[in-house]
């Protein structure tokens, strides 16, 4: 990859304004996506880009977007619709950096949420608006946003705009930009929707795809651990005791875990942070603030919620669960290890959850390493350590003297040495050594089922008449009375209310399901049981043709089978 200095076609294609911003913004080289996606885009050609969150794509569209900008006209010349209100903020807010020296040009972003009033005023001579699809929409009803010089729009996140239920919107939108245009979707995956959308508003659209081999950073460690579902909070806490981030992002797949987590890591002196769709506006504009001014350095949030989040210095990413679509593995690992710095994930996976470890294996092209959780002692001791040198850092502070005296006359009152003062007061600091957390593994059998010993489930209110002569597996009724034994001992299955009408005098195995049986078989029992009912009695009048007095069969009857006839 070529730097921006040394590709003098860059340089050629690119405004020298907007190459001072990037610079400054601290990026030196285009990533795969700017590389394919900018040249197409400066020379006016519909594309598709297939990319996730975190490879660059802001910029790969705002770039040119920008570039095609008359900053003279204050008429609405670009839309960039995104799936969230947060993508929306963190989108402006980077075409804004990236527009820094090109005066006269205007960034808005427009969600819901936000007072319509306010939005409306500051509508004014924008060039380049980013929103919801909702709030596009709505300013359109109200005729507040003017389509008539629009020259590009883009779609970012298209499939999440899609799982959001906003295809509708979408497609109007697009459908009511009038005149020549030049539009470019981005999407993580390419769904049937998608592909319907390109074909019907794009034109002759060029293909520029990442593949997933390249999305996982190589500067991010990925590592997951075995445990059970009711030691995750601890798991938790664990790592962050042990690793101490500067930053952190912890995902889970649901708005509940969420407020959960929160609370718990909250209570455990944790300056954190929860972020989801329930809340409000403002209650995300606030724990969003607080993330990047560091005053809360623990962000837990949903898929959906986190797509506004782009912070660079988050050290570490946590998946408290696995995520249920395996793309949104790269998008939440690819929030840390940003330009150029190191940075850690690490998974959390039940013993049944395993498989999907190995199918992100496969489709992203990586491995995850398995490790064992830091044990009680090794978290004590980083504790220990991070209080210590937090505390000498003090040591040349002008009232070090004045502690030093107050001290000494503990020591003298309580007639103890300064070590073990300290390691009083480090103790009270730093805590008790917490339990160790077991991995979830798979059940280990037991011996009799792995030497030869067949298993046997008994009736859930069964009363010994579960046994089977020669130990070998049965399911009797659940409420069944002891008719469910076979004088061979071989497996068979009653129905659930059984009377011991499910019995057979040879022991073989027969089901009696309801309604499974072949209309034969039904017969066969029928025949079997109306023997064994009547053997004692004097005998039914029976007609030739098979049919008990007064009532007809539906078919002859087949000849009674040689087992019956010789009992």
């Amino acid at each position: 990859m070529e730097s921006l200095n040394e590709h003098e076609n860059w340089e050629e294609m690119i405004d020298d304004r907007i190459l001072r911003a990037v610079r400054e913004m601290g990026f030196e080289t285009f990533s795969p996506i700017q590389e394919q996606a900018i040249p197409c885009l400066l020379s006016g050609e519909d594309i598709i880009g297939q990319a996730q969150t975190g490879t660059g794509k802001t910029a790969a569209f705002g770039i040119p977007a920008l570039q095609k900008i008359d900053p003279d006209l204050r008429k609405l010349q670009c839309i960039i619709l995104c799936p969230t209100r947060e993508l929306a903020i963190q989108a402006a807010e980077e075409l804004r950096k990236i527009a820094k020296y090109m005066h006269g040009i205007k960034v808005l972003p427009v969600y819901g949420g936000q007072e319509i009033g306010k939005q409306i005023n500051g509508l004014r001579g924008v060039q380049i608006i980013v929103g919801t699809p909702g709030r596009v929409m709505d300013h359109m009803r109200r005729h507040t946003i003017k389509l008539d010089y629009v020259n590009t729009v883009v779609l970012d996140e298209a499939d999440e705009m899609l799982n959001m239920g906003f295809r509708e919107d979408m497609e109007l939108i697009l459908g009511q930009i009038p005149g020549e245009h030049q539009t470019a979707l981005f999407s993580a995956t390419m769904p049937q929707p998608i592909l319907e959308i390109t074909g019907q508003f794009q034109n002759n659209a060029r293909l520029v795809r990442v593949a997933a081999k390249e999305l996982t950073i190589p500067l991010v460690s990925q590592r997951y651990y075995r445990v059970k579902s009711q030691d995750k909070d601890a798991a938790c806490i664990r790592l962050l005791e042990y690793y101490q981030p500067a930053l952190c992002l912890i995902f889970c797949n649901t708005k509940v875990k969420v407020d959960e987590l929160s609370e718990v890591l909250k209570k455990e002196g944790f300056r954190a942070e929860g972020l989801h769709g329930d809340m409000s506006q403002h209650q995300r504009d606030v724990a969003m603030h607080r993330f990047r001014n560091g005053s809360t350095n623990i962000l837990i949030a949903t898929d959906v919620a986190a797509r506004g989040i782009d912070v660079d210095n988050v050290e570490a990413v946590i998946n408290y669960d696995i995520p249920q679509d395996i793309e949104y593995y790269v998008h939440r690992i690819g929030r840390t290890g940003r330009a150029g710095k190191t940075g850690r994930s690490f998974t959390f996976a039940t013993a049944r959850e395993m498989y999907r470890i190995r199918e992100i294996e496969r489709v992203c092209h990586t491995t995850i390493e398995e490790k064992k959780l830091p044990g009680a002692s090794k978290v004590l001791k980083a504790k220990a350590d991070k209080y210590l040198n937090r505390a000498w850092e003090l040591h040349e502070h002008e009232d070090i003297e004045l502690m030093k005296s107050f001290l000494q006359r503990k020591m003298d009152e309580e007639g103890c040495d300064a070590l073990e003062l300290a390691a009083v007061m480090l103790k009270a600091q730093v805590g008790d050594k917490g339990p160790e957390i077991e991995a979830d593994r798979p059940a280990v059998r037991s011996r009799g089922e792995r030497y030869g010993g067949r298993r046997r489930e008994d009736s859930r209110r069964g009363n010994g008449a579960g046994e089977d002569f020669d130990g070998r597996r049965r399911e009797d009724s659940r409420r069944g009375n002891g008719a469910g034994e076979g004088f061979d001992g071989r497996r068979r299955r009653n129905s659930r209310r059984g009377n011991g009408a499910g019995e057979d005098f040879d022991g073989r195995r027969r089901g009696d399901s309801r309604r499974g049986d072949s209309r034969g078989e039904r017969r066969e029992r029928e025949e079997s049981r109306s023997y064994r009912e009547n053997r004692d009695r004097k005998p039914r009048d029976i007609r030739r043709d098979g049919s008990e007095k007064g009532i007809a069969f539906a078919r002859p009857k087949r000849k009674r089978s040689s087992r019956n006839e010789s009992e």
